[in-house]
């Protein structure tokens, strides 16, 4: 009987751990929340986010979309169907997982920075160049389109795969 107990107690500690560790991504409500609440438009991250884990320790944030797809803000953005990056106050940096095309090119976004909220800019580091943009179009998360269709101007292209495969 004694042993049965202490069985039960240690399988509820157990469960107990599991469930404060998985807590991070429900308690913190969306992750367009969690952005804001870190000094960050909540629109970075499109409304196709099905999941995401942030580690209060070391601020590594991986959201995992539903699939990869494109959006628009300036320019046209890929988000791969994981997108990492170590969260912190108005920062998102080491970022894996998206890209932003520039002059024909799909360059990675490897930063993500706020450093004066009241500027009202945002700053996007994509390598080679530093690229600002208006907080404005950060403010609401963008409809994203699976891979292969693209938002084109006021309509809609589609990609070929031979056109896809030729952007990587």
């Amino acid at each position: 009987m004694v042993l049965s107990r202490l069985t039960i107690l240690l399988i509820l500690t157990v469960l107990a751990k599991i469930s404060c560790a998985s807590s991070a991504s429900s308690s913190s409500g969306s992750i367009h929340d969690l952005l804001r609440s870190h000094g960050l438009p909540g629109g970075l991250l499109p409304k196709s986010v099905d999941s995401f884990v942030m580690d209060p320790a070391t601020g590594l944030l991986e959201a995992t979309l539903d699939s990869p797809c494109y959006a628009k803000y300036d320019g046209l953005v890929y988000f791969d169907r994981v997108v990492r990056g170590n969260l912190s106050f108005g920062e998102l940096r080491g970022v894996v997982g998206l890209s932003q095309e520039e002059l024909f090119l799909w360059l990675p976004v490897k930063e993500i920075r706020v450093s004066d909220p009241g500027s009202g800019v945002i700053l996007f580091d994509i390598g080679m160049a530093h690229k600002q943009l208006s907080m404005s179009l950060f403010e609401e998360p963008p409809d994203c389109r699976p891979d292969g269709t693209l938002i084109l101007g006021g309509g809609q292209g589609v990609l070929s795969s031979k056109e896809k495969a030729s952007q990587y």
